[in-house]
């Protein structure tokens, strides 16, 4: 159903090509509107840092991106995304935010998935919106995947940001 429906938003609209992305090494599958670029990086999380993994591409005039990370458990996970949220919130300075918990088919309710989306009034705020979804999966051997989903930009389609969030696929 959920390949059904790309595929119906893509007949509609060329320019968000969508396509299924494998997520880290956990089985999870994220759905982007473009072939994707990857990268590693690490991410400053307190007095250190943790290797992230990358998937990302432009499209319709924004970027979507998929950053992924392994926690050795529950615990470290939810300190983590704890920070991930903070740094990401900090980040937007004075931008009016909504923040939310959200709801991911599969995903871990320990650390909660949750999600932020700019808000703004005038034509500048919604070109430079900032959408993000965070989310955990339970790994059997106790550790944790945790993922930050991010849209930024205004995406030519309305449906895009919903498209993009709702097609993520946790085994």
């Amino acid at each position: 159903m959920l390949v059904a429906a790309a595929a119906a938003l893509a007949a509609c609209s060329p320019t968000f090509n969508w396509r299924e992305v494998p997520i880290g090494d956990a089985g999870v599958i994220a759905l982007l509107p473009c072939k994707p670029e990857r990268a590693t990086r690490d991410l400053p999380i307190g007095a250190g840092s943790i290797p992230v993994e990358m998937a990302g591409c432009k499209a319709g005039g924004a970027t979507f991106a998929v950053a992924h990370a392994r926690a050795q458990s529950t615990e470290q996970a939810e300190n983590w995304l704890r920070a991930w949220h903070a740094a990401t919130r900090s980040q937007l300075g004075d931008v009016p935010v909504v923040e939310s918990p959200a709801v991911l088919a599969r995903a871990a309710s320990s650390p909660a998935p949750a999600r932020l989306d700019t808000q703004g009034a005038d034509a500048a705020a919604r070109a430079a919106a900032t959408h993000v979804l965070w989310f955990a999966h339970h790994r059997p051997d106790g550790s944790a995947s945790i993922y930050q989903a991010t849209v930024s930009g205004a995406p030519s389609s309305t449906e895009a940001v919903a498209t993009f969030f709702e097609g993520f696929h946790i085994p």
